[in-house]
């Protein structure tokens, strides 16, 4: 019993000890395998009873013979035998819908890298945007052309390539010009009255350039303006010249001109003689007016000289902490350390009053500053203001500065500013030009020059404000006096009286509101 003991145990411990053979798929080696020292598995065993079972390399025959005579083995085999096979058939189908999906990946990977077809959607939507992109934002043509944003369309679209310099210049923008000049000749059809706007303008090259803009009411009572056209203008310009040029330009939109209510330009002589030779109503600029105004009153004061020599100083400050990145470094330390605004300084424009206003402003502000830089340095010490020079600065920016407000308010499109020109110039005769006790002298010349020039121009014009303020609802009559509020509506009424439908709308309007 003891021997018969052993020898069990020994043959199971050798059982244990046999290794699976390598890359095996088939079941039936869950039955056999190789003694460990067998590295090269050529003698395969019996797991079961350890016998030597003579088989060829990949043969599996002789196998399935031996385990029959193991009968429980031999069942269990079969049994695993069959549900393997039903469980390779059942991934048959997987593995042919992941060739199939392996398949057109590949295909995809082919298309991705296929050009966009030139009349494909893809390709004009992205052209379009592009196109877009330069009008709207007025780049350069030539961006297409550099390598920045020829790799930044890549990145983005790898299949599509962008068209030359050339195809947006002479194909797409003047496509997409032809669309929106459809949609606003669309837009203005039904447009029974308009005002224009005109200006001549030169370009960094110094080119010439004329632009006539168009503003009208639509059909929901909407205001709306519409820039028609900035073209090169190369002739002499002569108020003949501008006349016809003008003239040429609502030709070319289909506008007629009786149904112009107005022109409003600036004053130079040739664009005056311009509408006049038209005969159009002209109206005057409100914030050209006002910079003539200003500009007239510094140059014809009493004091004319003392703002000269002041304004000269303050362009000579501007331009030596702008031209010097080492002086606009010191002036922020020494904003921070006297606690100031760190504000740059401001460079004036001798055709916008308003940033001549700013850079005294800002030279007023920013003086402790500019006094710590400039007074340690002897060679620029000259450049610091004296005291009669600030207090002809502060004069005239006490003058000035509330005037910004109207230009800004009167400068506006996308509401009425006609009618306001009347109420501005109440409260500038009445309240802010009006002399204060505290107002120095140049400051009192300043004001009632100011108030004479304007005057004076829209004297002219008086029945045309009277009635833009009388038929706005904010003001009606509220600047009018008893004669001339009867003088307008008599004329409003005689006016009216000419279309029953005229006078309906305006009565209903006055009966909704009123």
């Amino acid at each position: 019993m003891d021997a018969v003991g052993s020898s069990e145990t020994d043959t199971d411990t050798q059982v244990s000890n046999l290794v699976p053979k390598k890359h095996a798929t088939s079941v039936i080696w869950r039955y056999f395998g190789f003694a460990r020292t067998d590295t090269e598995q050529k003698e395969v065993l019996c797991k079961t009873c350890n016998a030597r079972v003579a088989t060829s390399r990949g043969n599996t025959t002789n196998l399935y013979q031996h385990l029959k005579q193991h009968g429980e083995k031999y069942k269990e085999c079969m049994t695993l035998k069959a549900q393997s096979k039903e469980t390779t058939a059942a991934a048959q189908p997987n593995k042919e819908q992941a060739s199939r999906t392996s398949q057109s990946i590949i295909t995809d990977v082919f298309a991705s890298i296929t050009p966009y077809a030139k009349s494909s959607q893809r390709h004009k939507e992205i052209t379009d945007a592009i196109t877009q992109c330069l009008s709207r934002d007025m780049m350069p043509i030539y961006t297409v052309s550099k390598a920045g944003f020829q790799k930044l369309i890549h990145t983005l679209d790898k299949r599509y390539q962008l068209p030359s310099r050339n195809y947006f210049s002479q194909i797409a923008i003047p496509e997409l010009y032809t669309k929106c000049r459809d949609v606003v000749q669309q837009e203005m059809a039904g447009v029974k009255f308009f005002s224009t706007t005109t200006d001549l303008w030169s370009s960094r090259t110094t080119e010439p350039y004329i632009s006539l803009t168009v503003h009208f009411v639509n059909e929901e009572f909407q205001l709306k303006s519409r820039c028609l056209q900035t073209s090169y203008f190369p002739d002499d310009h002569t108020g003949e010249n501008l006349a016809l040029g003008l003239k040429e330009a609502l030709a070319a939109w289909n506008l007629c001109e009786d149904h112009q209510v107005a022109i409003t330009t600036d004053n130079g002589t040739n664009i005056v003689k311009a509408a006049e030779l038209n005969q159009w109503t002209r109206f005057q600029c409100f914030g050209h007016r006002l910079h003539l105004a200003i500009g007239n009153a510094m140059k014809n004061s009493a004091h004319a000289q003392c703002i000269s020599r002041a304004l000269g100083i303050c362009r000579k400050l501007v331009g030596h902490f702008s031209h010097s990145w080492k002086k606009r470094v010191a002036l922020r330390e020494a904003q921070r350390e006297l606690d100031l605004p760190e504000h740059a300084m401001v460079t004036d424009c001798s055709t916008r009053w308003g940033s001549t206003q700013k850079m005294i402003a800002r030279v007023i502000e920013q003086q402790s500053a500019l006094s710590k830089i400039l007074s340690t340095e002897r060679k620029v010490r000259h450049l610091l203001p004296s005291w009669q020079d600030l207090e002809v600065l502060e004069s005239v920016n006490k003058a000035l500065s509330p005037l910004q407000d109207f230009t800004d308010a009167l400068s506006g499109e996308s509401y009425v500013s006609i009618s306001c020109v009347k109420p501005a110039l109440h409260l500038l005769n009445t309240s802010v030009l009006a002399e204060e006790e505290e107002d120095t002298d140049l400051t009192k010349s300043l004001k009632s020059r100011i108030l004479q020039y304007l005057n004076e121009k829209y004297e002219v014009a008086q029945d045309l404000l009277n009635m833009a303020s009388f038929m706005d609802p904010r003001f009606r009559t509220q600047y009018l006096s008893a004669d001339e509020t009867q003088r307008i509506k008599d004329r409003v009424i005689a006016e009216l009286l000419v279309s029953k439908t005229g006078l309906f709308n305006w009565l209903e309007f006055h009966v909704t509101y009123f």
